[in-house]
C-alpha cells in the first residue's frame, strides 16, 4: 500500500490527559497501519487539569511526526503552572461565560493562529494529501479550513460535539449565536468530508446546513483501544462490597449528586448491601463535601487522576461501572467517550443519561441498567438489582458484536477511508 500523508490539527493531544485527547491520539496511533502517515500540529507546554505522559508513550514506534507550537491562548500563557486545579463549578461557569462572550468561537483562537502559521511552513517542506481536524476547539477547524482554501489540500473535519448549539456554550446575544453559525458554515463549505460521533449529531448538521448531503457526513463513533485491555483479567468476585467505579471529571450537568443520593437510599433500605465507590479523575472538593454530608465518606475511594493504564485496570477490577450526563440543551447529540471505553471492559454498566445517542448505544450494549440522569429512586433500584444479580453470578454479559463495533482499530480504518475519499473528490 502506498503511504499517503495527512496533516492533523489537534489542540487536545498528549501529554495532556482526560478523555478529550483520546479520539485523535488513537486515530493517529492506527492511521499508519491504514496507509496514512500523520504529521500532528499540537500545543507546546500548557497549563491543564491533567497530564499523562503514558498517552504519548503509546505512540512510540509509530510512524507519526509531532510538531508543537505555543500560542496566546490562556492555557499557553499559564504554561508555567503545569497541572492546575479545576475551579469550583460556580467559578468555572462564570469563567466560561466570560470567555464565550469575549472569544468567538473560543479562547483557543490565539493558538489556532499560531498553528496555521506553522502549517503554512510545513506545506512548503512536505507533501500532504489531506488535512484532518477534530473539534472542539472550533477555532482550530477554522485554521484548517483556511489552510485548505489556500493550498487546495482536501479537508476532513471531525465533530466530537456540536459547534453551533453546543450544549455547554454560552451565547451572550443573538449576534453571538449567529456568528458561530456563520463561522461553522464557512468551515463546512471548505470540507470535503465530515465525520461525527453519532447519528443525532449528523442529523442536526444536515438539518442546519442544507448544502450538506447525507453521504457527506459519516458516523465514526468513539471507541476503545483493545491494546489497552490486558490479556489477563482480574478474577470475578461474588461477595464482599460491590465495587462501582467512575472515571473522568464532573462539570456542568455532569454531576455525582443524584448518584450519591441514590447510594444513600440503597444503604438505608438494604442493610445487607455493602458498596465501594471508586473515582479516578477529578473529584472536586465540593463533591467530596457533598458525599460527606450524605455520610458516604467511608465507602468512597478517590484515586485522583491516574495514568490511563491505571485507570483501565481500576475499571477491570470493578464489578460495575457508572456514568451520567445530565439534561441540557441538545443532550441527545452528546457522545461521551467514557461509555465506549467502559464497553471495552465488558463490564455491566449503570448509565444515567437523557434520551439520545448515548442511551441508544447503552441499550445496544445489552449489559446496561439505564435511568434518567436525576432519577434517584430509579438509580437506587438499579443498584439493588445489580448487587442481587452479582451475588448470584447472574450479571449480564454484553453483545460482543456491539463491543467489537467500537474497536478503535476498525474505526481508524473508517477514517482512513474518508481521507482517501476526500482526496478523490478534489
Amino acid at each position: 500500500m502506498e503511504q499517503q500523508s495527512v496533516l492533523v490539527f489537534a489542540y487536545y493531544f498528549p501529554p495532556m490527559g482526560l478523555s478529550g485527547v483520546q479520539r485523535v491520539s488513537k486515530f493517529v496511533k492506527y492511521l499508519p497501519e491504514n496507509g496514512w502517515r500523520p504529521h500532528v500540529i499540537t500545543t507546546g507546554p500548557i497549563a491543564y487539569y491533567a497530564h499523562d505522559t503514558s498517552l504519548l508513550d503509546d505512540l512510540d514506534g509509530r510512524d507519526v511526526v509531532i510538531h508543537r507550537t505555543s500560542g496566546s491562548d490562556p492555557n499557553s500563557l499559564l504554561k508555567g503552572k503545569g497541572t492546575v486545579k479545576m475551579p469550583r463549578e460556580w467559578m468555572r461557569k462564570i469563567m466560561r461565560a466570560v470567555s464565550d462572550t469575549l472569544f468567538i468561537p473560543d479562547n483557543k483562537r490565539g493558538w489556532a493562529k499560531q498553528a496555521l502559521a506553522l502549517a503554512r511552513e510545513l506545506v512548503k517542506e512536505h507533501h500532504f494529501d489531506a488535512i484532518f481536524v477534530s473539534g472542539p476547539p472550533f477555532s482550530t477547524m477554522m485554521a484548517a479550513a483556511t489552510l485548505s482554501e489556500e493550498t487546495g489540500i482536501p479537508l476532513v473535519v471531525d465533530y466530537r460535539d456540536l459547534w453551533y448549539g453546543n450544549q455547554f456554550h454560552f451565547y451572550a446575544t443573538p449576534w453571538h449565536a449567529h456568528r458561530h453559525q456563520a463561522l461553522e458554515h464557512d468551515v463546512l463549505i471548505h470540507a470535503s468530508r465530515v465525520t461525527v460521533t453519532n447519528r443525532k449529531l449528523k442529523e442536526r448538521l444536515i438539518a442546519t446546513y442544507n448544502h450538506l448531503n447525507f453521504e457527506d457526513v459519516v458516523i465514526i463513533p468513539h471507541g476503545f483501544d483493545p491494546a489497552d485491555i490486558p490479556p489477563t483479567l482480574p478474577a470475578q468476585r461474588h461477595d464482599g462490597p460491590f465495587r462501582l467505579t467512575y472515571t473522568g471529571i464532573f462539570y456542568d450537568v455532569v454531576t455525582p449528586i443524584p448518584f450519591f443520593k441514590a447510594v444513600r437510599k440503597v444503604l438505608a433500605e438494604r442493610k445487607d448491601i455493602t458498596l465501594e465507590l471508586h473515582f479516578a479523575g477529578l473529584l472536586r472538593d465540593e463533591y467530596v463535601k457533598a458525599a460527606k454530608k450524605l455520610e458516604l465518606t467511608d465507602i468512597i475511594h478517590n484515586h485522583g487522576y491516574c495514568a490511563h493504564a491505571e485507570s483501565v485496570q481500576l475499571l477491570l477490577e470493578s464489578d460495575a461501572l457508572w456514568m451520567m450526563v445530565g439534561n441540557t440543551r441538545n443532550a441527545d447529540t452528546i457522545s461521551s467517550a467514557k461509555l465506549y471505553e467502559y464497553m471495552g471492559t465488558r463490564k455491566p454498566l449503570l448509565v444515567s443519561v437523557p434520551n439520545g445517542a448515548l442511551r441508544k448505544d447503552a441499550e445496544r450494549y445489552g449489559a446496561s441498567w439505564i435511568t434518567e440522569p436525576d432519577d434517584v429512586d430509579a438509580i437506587a433500584a438499579c443498584i439493588i438489582e445489580m448487587v442481587d444479580a452479582w451475588r448470584k453470578g447472574l450479571l449480564p454479559t454484553p453483545d460482543e458484536a456491539v463491543v467489537q463495533s467500537f474497536d478503535r482499530r476498525m474505526l481508524t480504518a473508517s477514517l482512513a477511508k474518508q481521507l482517501a475519499m476526500a482526496t478523490k473528490v478534489v
